[in-house]
């Protein structure tokens, strides 16, 4: 399952183009539940974490190899949370 919110998102859609035309402050914030794949990979300088589900929904992050350690030093430390 994937939510998607908008936050101060406008766009006009005029003859099949996509423009946006709302205010620098929108925002967004996607979620994806239910993972059923999961991959890393080499993308330029930075690693990209690609996951999928099982409804066709797919969402990509491309992290600085840094934050990719404090990610997996985050998640070993879960180990030791009772």
């Amino acid at each position: 399952m994937l939510t998607l919110d908008l936050a101060d998102f406008m766009v006009e859609l005029n003859e099949g183009t996509v423009k946006h035309v709302g205010t620098k402050t929108k925002g967004a914030t996607v979620k994806l539940y239910h993972v059923t794949e999961t991959e890393a990979r080499a993308f330029g300088d930075r690693v990209k974490l690609v996951f999928d589900d099982g409804e066709g929904n797919h969402v990509e992050v491309a992290l600085d190899p840094e934050q990719v350690s404090s990610l997996l030093a985050d998640a070993e430390g879960l180990d030791d949370d009772p």
